[in-house]
């Protein structure tokens, strides 16, 4: 008989909330990277997604993504929370209640459809990103999620390792940013007013609460109070850290001075990188994940993007996806039985067959979320148009889109 552990019930329902606060703290991220003319627009974004997938969440988005199902994605037999009780469930949590793993994992639903809007920030009209976010919630998000850790999930049978959600979060919204980054197109006049961070404060903010929130993120998917909780902490804690040095390095090797904004990016990479193993690896490997995530994101944004063109706002792909993929890659290097009984021992002792499973992930993945991602775009443009016309976007999307403005004087 499975009984409630209120310890563990607790931890879990503070990591929810600490969740929660992650897609506000991405809010001040995103919005005080754009434009002062665009900030209520991003924030607005990011607040409706909280509102609406909350909805959509315990209307069907949990019962398709998590109902048991050997197939596409989980049933409808969890409509409206039918059967999802105070009761623990014991193939995702057996001390906390059913409820409390739901609403845990609501929270991911939410913020991982959020991070794509940085790919087209500044340019989207409101009411089709609604549309574009929901669809894609349900058609991407939902189906990878079960694959994953629903329960008769192919890659989950198939042995992959995702603690916290390298697959389902940031590869999923990480490629889908780029394919929507390549269909709407480059800002208006972009090359003669490259536009930079209109507020710094508000980015170091967001940094601050997701990095504060990403110990809900990992450590709470552990689902108790217990050992693996506090390991995942650590490595998230250390992976961060040495992700924001990494950065700051490398912005004074290549530019002779270091920036707040590399390093709160560096921070967010090696967070992001983290994610997948953090509940499998101990602290040394933590440290390499960070310092190799920021690494290869900062060339992803520096050198790479400048070079194919594409307009990718706020670096969505170039931070989540590279880092997520190689969080997810690194898993299958590093990942230890002795850390975490329940999952496997990595490459590097001794069992290529993971880093193989991580690999098949990966690809599979953003295979997946890519064509979905370009088919609902499609879709959305056909019908109601995505983009804002060319004064809209001039004028800034606070005032076109929501009648509002952050600022007494824009630019």
């Amino acid at each position: 008989m499975n009984t409630v552990n209120t310890g563990d019930t607790a931890w879990v329902l503070i990591s929810a909330a600490l969740v929660m606060l992650m897609t506000p703290g991405l809010a001040f991220f995103y919005g005080g990277m754009v434009r002062k003319k665009n900030i209520l627009s991003i924030l607005m974004q990011c607040f409706i997604v909280l509102c609406l997938l909350s909805i959509q969440w315990v209307v069907y988005g949990y019962s398709i993504s998590f109902a048991p199902n050997d197939g596409f994605w989980g049933g409808f037999q969890w409509f409206c929370l039918n059967g999802v009780g105070v009761e623990p469930y014991p193939d995702y949590a057996a001390t906390i209640p059913h409820q409390a793993f739901m609403i845990f994992q609501a929270m991911f639903a939410v913020i991982t459809p959020a991070l794509i809007l940085g790919a087209f920030a500044e340019r989207m009209k409101f009411s089709s990103f609604l549309i574009f976010i929901l669809l894609w919630a349900t058609f991407v998000y939902a189906p990878v999620c079960h694959w994953v850790w629903g329960t008769g999930g192919w890659l989950k049978k198939l042995g992959v390792l995702d603690f916290a959600g390298g697959i389902v979060v940031h590869i999923t919204a990480g490629i889908a940013a780029l394919a929507t980054a390549l269909v709407i197109g480059k800002r208006k006049n972009l090359e003669k007013n490259i536009p930079s961070p209109h507020n710094l404060p508000f980015v170091v903010l967001g940094t601050a609460l997701l990095w504060f929130g990403w110990f809900g993120f990992n450590a709470g998917s552990a689902l108790a109070a217990n050992g693996i909780a506090v390991s995942a902490f650590v490595a998230t804690n250390t992976a961060a850290a040495a992700g924001g040095l990494s950065w700051a390095l490398m912005d004074l090797i290549r530019n002779g001075r270091t920036t707040m904004f590399g390093t709160a990016s560096g921070a967010v990479a090696g967070l992001a990188a983290v994610t997948p193993g953090a509940g499998f690896i101990s602290v040394v490997p933590a440290i390499a994940i960070g310092l190799v995530a920021s690494l290869i994101c900062f060339i992803a944004v520096s050198v790479i993007k400048p070079k194919l063109g594409y307009d990718d706002s706020l670096d969505a792909f170039g931070v989540h996806c590279i880092s997520g993929t190689w969080g997810v890659l690194a898993t299958g290097l590093f990942a230890s039985k002795l850390v975490n009984p329940a999952g496997a021992d990595g490459l590097f002792l001794g069992n290529p067959k993971q880093f193989l499973i991580q690999l098949i992930a990966v690809g599979v993945t953003l295979v997946y979320a890519f064509a979905v991602t370009m088919i609902i775009y499609k879709i959305v443009d056909l019908t109601i148009g995505v983009r804002v016309d060319e004064k809209e976007e001039a004028m800034g999307l606070d005032l076109t889109q929501h009648h509002e403005r952050a600022y007494t004087v824009l630019e």
